[in-house]
């Protein structure tokens, strides 16, 4: 609350505009609506609101705004690049064929890391979704059964209205759909091993219509990272680093107990 209505303050005094996420919900605050861009076609003309969707943008909802985009866009995408930082240390082979695929990108992109090299990188894709399958930083998902189901080949029915919890890191666990679940093996994610299972055993960022907003976002950031420190850096384990990382039971986001330990060296 104190960091937003600093930041408030200060951009209501000094007349600062920003092209950011708290430039929009201050439009919303103080006009109702967010400004078209510059070149919408509904630049120019009045929006009209109906009265069962206005409400009051209070100085704690904005706050709330920007707490949960703050941890759905920062601490998800940072905590995949720390666990995946992890796993590169502890199987270097994967690490140097990672960092083979980065550098002969790179080569090819005068050594800048854009949005086009990354996509380049297709083992960098498998390695980051291996990430997410062993590590996903939300480890449940919380839904609203909205039709009453009966689960196939049991008697069990659910009823509309029942609060499920979908348990996605018991999934991405489970042997039945992928073996010897604890080891990281990207190669499970290639495009043969992905058509091979079911859709829905793999759900990071959920599925449905309550899929991630930030879902595109979040892995590019992440991508983007990875291969920016894999191009400068090596990672190797040291003393302190588990071979298998222990999980916190308690953590909102996914968390090692003891945090990460890796040692890290400049490439020369």
């Amino acid at each position: 609350m104190g960091a937003v209505r600093e930041t408030v303050d200060y951009r209501k005094k000094n007349g600062v505009v920003r092209n950011d996420f708290v430039n929009l919900l201050l439009q919303l605050q103080q006009n109702g609506q967010v400004d078209p861009d510059h070149d919408s076609p509904d630049k120019g003309k009045e929006v009209s609101h109906s009265p069962d969707t206005d409400f009051t943008l209070t100085d704690e909802l904005l706050a709330a705004q920007c707490l949960v985009f703050f941890v759905a866009g920062f601490e998800t995408s940072s905590t995949t690049m720390s666990f995946c930082i992890h796993e590169l240390a502890v199987n270097p082979h994967i690490q140097d064929r990672l960092r083979d695929e980065v550098d002969s990108v790179l080569s090819k992109h005068g050594g800048q890391v854009t949005y086009e090299a990354v996509h380049e990188m297709s083992y960098l894709d498998m390695v980051v979704a291996e990430t997410l399958r062993k590590y996903p930083p939300l480890t449940e998902l919380d839904r609203i059964c909205t039709v009453a189901y009966t689960i196939p080949g049991s008697n069990v029915k659910i009823e509309e209205g029942t609060k499920l919890i979908i348990p996605v890191y018991a999934i991405h666990h489970d042997p039945k759909y992928y073996p010897d679940p604890e080891k990281f093996d990207p190669e499970r994610f290639t495009e043969e091993q992905k058509a091979s299972r079911h859709h829905f055993v793999y759900l990071p960022f959920g599925e449905g219509p309550r899929i991630c907003i930030g879902m595109r976002f979040g892995l590019i950031q992440t991508k983007l990272g990875i291969a920016s420190l894999v191009s400068k850096f090596i990672f190797s384990a040291t003393s302190k680093t588990p071979a298998k990382l222990q999980m916190d039971p308690k953590a909102t986001v996914a968390s090692a107990v003891g945090g990460i330990n890796v040692r890290i060296t400049a490439r020369t």
